[in-house]
């Protein structure tokens, strides 16, 4: 199946190399969740005092493009290797990502 693609996602938060990290899952949907939950945790910590706090898709964009880094790795079963795909593929997957989770 497509969305059952081991996924490896690979960031860089600031100009520092040392904010290089990865991190993998095991299909493109739970990649795409966890990129919610990072953006999720960043707003938690830059307001801890909301109980409840919201965002829409442009929000979420605006994150990903915060970052000095953003890339993934899903693997293809038909060659064995990983492709790689860029910050824009990212967003277009989040984007019918949540809009299946809406429905």
């Amino acid at each position: 199946m497509q969305s059952n693609r081991h996924t490896i996602i690979l960031m860089q938060t600031s100009q520092s190399r040392a904010t290089r990290t990865f991190m993998d899952y095991e299909s493109i949907s739970q990649a795409m969740d966890g990129i919610c939950a990072l953006y999720e945790r960043k707003l938690k910590d830059l307001n801890p005092a909301m109980r409840n706090i919201t965002y829409d898709i442009q929000d979420l964009y605006n994150f990903i493009d915060g970052l000095v880094d953003l890339s993934a790795l899903v693997y293809d079963h038909s060659i064995q290797a990983y492709l790689p795909n860029d910050r824009q593929w990212i967003k277009n997957r989040m984007f019918n990502h949540l809009r299946k989770l809406a429905h």
